[in-house]
């Protein structure tokens, strides 16, 4: 897969999907089940390794991710985060008076070291027990995503509350996605000197901002993370993920810096070309086409391979896989990437 983010081209594209380890998996759900709470499995080395590598024994992924979360980042931070079974995460929502004291008591990574140890633990325990040719991908959440979240408590809809929170307080709203950037760099850092080949930056609410928002809480603060990392490690492979950009994705890596773009399934194919001569592409089949197999799978499988077999691509879904897709279909889905 590194070959594809160095600009190669492959007649068989390499292939991962996003949240590959998860709930799908019956061996999954019997480590998560062991674990008890979902953060006790991110941050337990032993299980966080054990679910990053169950898809890459059973399917012989390209490449493979840590098992983690978005929001272990403001978890770190100071702000507690849990899950609940049917909701998601909770986090206690953030007032703009508690910004100040967000940003000065997280100034330097040392402020977050103790608490992602058990993160940069596993990354090396992964990769030690990887194939040697199965990239082993890091990520981190974009800060806009994230401030979503800590905004509003919850995921919404249309991330309203943030939109309006960003409007009303410009200068707290900055420094939060400061924040969150330079400490989301530290962390991308970490992960790569701890064995990570490259990273992801999950920007999963991209699609809800307006073309001036969209650059200023997404372009922005993923061209910050980016250019702090290249000044620690040059060579640095990272892509990006701005889900929902649309329109958007044009001029979104070169504005970023960001190595490849991953392309949600919405994306036009005939778009996702032009944007490949610029840069390589991940993605993009929908997740559903996955749940429904049979001909429906072969033929998206099939549109997304013919389209983008000109450029280096990367094949993935345009998000997450669902917890209802059987297992046999994603093979039926690697069996008919791979020929």
């Amino acid at each position: 897969m590194i070959g594809v983010l160095d600009g190669q081209r492959y007649e068989i594209p390499p292939v991962w999907i996003m949240r590959q380890a998860g709930r799908y998996l019956p061996e999954y759900r019997k480590c998560r089940k062991k674990a008890g709470s979902f953060l006790d499995l991110c941050y337990t080395p032993e299980y966080a390794i054990e679910v990053t590598l169950q898809p890459i024994r059973r399917f012989g992924f390209d490449a493979s991710i840590l098992f983690s979360d978005i929001l272990v980042i403001p978890d770190a931070m100071g702000r507690k985060v849990r899950f609940e079974e049917g909701r998601g995460p909770v986090l206690e929502p953030i007032g703009v008076e508690e910004i100040e004291g967000l940003v000065s008591g997280n100034r330097e990574w040392g402020a977050l070291e103790e608490r992602l140890q058990p993160v940069l633990e596993a990354v090396g325990g992964i990769r030690a027990a990887l194939p040697e040719e199965t990239t082993l991908l890091g990520f981190c959440g974009a800060p806009w995503t994230v401030a979503t979240y800590m905004i509003a408590g919850h995921s919404t809809s249309d991330q309203a509350p943030a939109r309006l929170f960003a409007h009303r307080h410009e200068k707290a709203f900055e420094a939060m996605l400061n924040a969150l950037a330079d400490r989301s760099a530290d962390y991308l850092v970490h992960q790569l000197q701890a064995g990570a080949d490259a990273v992801q930056i999950f920007d999963s609410w991209a699609g809800v901002l307006d073309p001036g928002s969209f650059e200023e809480y997404c372009v922005r603060p993923v061209k910050r993370i980016v250019d702090s990392v290249r000044e620690r490690i040059p060579k640095a492979r990272i892509i990006a993920f701005p889900k929902g950009a649309g329109l958007n994705y044009e001029g979104y890596a070169a504005k970023t810096g960001a190595t490849a773009i991953g392309l949600d399934w919405t994306v036009p194919l005939d778009f996702a070309q032009s944007l490949q001569k610029e840069v390589p592409v991940q993605g993009n089949l929908d997740p559903t086409l996955l749940v429904a197999g049979g001909r429906a799978l072969d033929e998206g499988v099939d549109r997304v391979c013919n389209a983008l077999s000109g450029g280096p691509h990367i094949f993935n879904l345009g998000h997450g896989i669902t917890p209802d897709t059987p297992v046999a279909h994603v093979e039926q889905m690697l069996a008919r990437i791979r020929g």
